[in-house]
């Protein structure tokens, strides 16, 4: 059984989030890590995602009979009583949301409730079903993890969080649009009304390309606005050209799954790299460089700790 209970949260899903969250947080610390917050942070953004993924098998059990990809979930399979897994996920939200309200601040408290109701509210129960803009409302959600775990270091939403949830955003949507071409058929027969199934793939592939030029853009601009370094600067610059590259090559392919498959791997390669990269090349602030600076001298000239910080708060 618990193996049920662990597939139900779709564990893929969570550790690929955990990534994104230790990129933001690490960003936002540029060095200066509290482990004990990183953790507390981690597991809490981690059970609100389980929770929310635990709601989407739920409410998608009607059309995930309907996909050969999703078939065999616990819930279709009857593996796991319906009304055990609303209860499971609840506990999952409370938990996770205390962690973080204890933990962390009501920023990240706050940001994290927005990117579950916009997954399990308006994503999950409705724009999936009913509109084609279903993907660009619920990329948000999807960038929501990296913006917490910035917050929760800096308790402000500052350019660098408004560049990670753009950079994230965007991301999303060429990583979305090619699972739905190389799943087409299941999209089709479950009547989801995404990009390629509705507007057709040639549609698709365009906006694919459009979404990554922007994603790349965004990309460099952590490193533009001095928030990380230029060893990030040059992996965001090749992968996402060479993902820009990918997706342009989508125009004269000849297998349009196939293609779509290998852009979706290398989607993942990129979002990985990007969060390790923004992890360990960092920028300090100057007041950052100025305060570690007389804090050094003060220890070097055997400045008492009490007279050395209250030179640096002056700073």
């Amino acid at each position: 059984m618990f193996k049920q209970y662990l597939l139900l949260t779709k564990p893929g899903i969570v550790f690929g989030n955990m990534i994104s969250v230790a990129g933001g947080f690490f960003l936002a610390s540029k060095g200066d890590i509290d482990l004990l917050l990183f953790l507390a942070t981690a597991v809490g953004v981690a059970l609100v995602i389980a929770s929310g993924c635990v709601f989407n098998n739920y409410i998608d059990m009607d059309i995930d009979v309907k996909m050969e990809r999703t078939k065999n979930r616990v819930l279709v399979q009857g593996l796991v009583a319906p009304t055990t897994a609303i209860f499971y996920a609840c506990v999952l939200l409370v938990a996770g949301v205390a962690l973080l309200y204890k933990a962390t601040n009501m920023l990240a408290v706050w940001l994290v409730l927005m990117g579950f109701v916009v997954y399990v509210g308006l994503y999950s129960l409705y724009l999936k079903r009913h509109s084609v803009y279903g993907t660009l409302v619920g990329s948000l959600s999807g960038a929501a993890p990296p913006v917490v775990g910035y917050c929760a270091v800096s308790n402000e939403f500052d350019m660098g969080a408004a560049i990670l949830l753009l950079i994230f955003s965007l991301w999303q949507m060429p990583h979305s649009y090619a699972i739905a071409i190389f799943r087409f058929n299941d999209y089709q027969a479950a009547n989801i009304p995404v990009l390629p199934v509705i507007k057709g793939v040639p549609a698709a592939k365009r906006h694919i390309v459009l979404y990554i030029a922007a994603f790349l853009v965004a990309t460099l601009m952590l490193t533009i606005s001095g928030y990380a370094g230029y060893s990030y600067f040059a992996v965001a610059a090749v992968s996402g050209a060479y993902w820009l590259w990918m997706g342009v090559s989508g125009y004269k392919a000849v297998d349009d799954k196939v293609w779509a498959r290998k852009l979706f791997v290398f989607s993942i390669v990129t979002i990985t790299a990007l969060s390790v990269m923004m992890s360990v090349d960092f920028r300090s602030t100057p007041e950052q460089v100025l305060m570690t600076s007389v804090s050094e001298i003060c220890a070097g000239a055997g400045v008492g700790s009490a007279i050395c910080e209250t030179l640096v708060s002056r700073f």
